[in-house]
């Protein structure tokens, strides 16, 4: 099942939320989500190029994504999605690729993190939205799992719900309308991020 960002409706039942021009709508069962916690889990398929939530052993959403490139591969293995980070900075890395490139303030157009990352493998790993979204579907990233922006606010704030640090609308709608303010979350309960070929 392919979803996109606005696959609120379709999945209701899972609680993830839509991103709308004016914030997010949460689903009325946010708070039962929370209160019965579920064993939420994503699986990313490289040869697919594919993620896809589970919500024990129903399939809630799939994403399209881009993954690394032959050069700068994604990891596989099995990680833990522990810390989300809202309105991130973009420093370049130490590494060839960087080199000559500026950081990129919060909220900057040219930021590629966009709206939010969600680290698997911490410091040089995570899944993020992209200001190049012609690039998903493809292996162009630089070991990074890259999402639209939308489906990566959407599944940023699911694994929230999910992993023991919901939010309500209003801090959702501050987020993404204050896009110079970072925002950092650690989940109560991480969330499990299998990798494979």
């Amino acid at each position: 099942m392919q979803l996109s960002a606005g696959f609120a409706v379709a999945v209701a039942a899972a609680a993830i939320p839509t991103l709308t021009p004016h914030g997010y709508r949460m689903s009325n069962s946010s708070r039962a989500a929370q209160a019965d916690p579920t064993p939420v889990h994503l699986e990313a398929d490289l040869s697919q190029r594919q993620l896809t939530v589970y919500d024990g052993d129903e399939q809630a959403a799939s994403y399209d994504v881009a993954i690394g490139s032959k050069k700068y591969p994604t990891p596989t293995g099995t990680y833990r999605i522990r810390k989300i980070v809202w309105n991130p900075a973009w420093v370049p890395p130490d590494r060839g690729w960087a080199k000559g490139k500026e950081a990129q303030d919060p909220g900057a157009p040219s930021n590629p993190m966009r709206a939010v990352k969600m680290y698997f493998k911490e410091p040089d790993y995570y899944i993020h939205g992209t200001n190049a979204p012609e690039s998903i579907g493809d292996a162009a990233s630089h070991g990074c799992l890259r999402m639209e922006e939308g489906d990566a606010a959407n599944l940023a704030r699911y694994l929230m719900e999910h992993g023991g640090q919901p939010r309500d609308e209003n801090w959702f709608w501050r987020v993404l309308h204050f896009r110079s303010e970072t925002k950092t979350v650690y989940l109560d309960n991480p969330i499990s991020l299998t990798i494979s070929q």
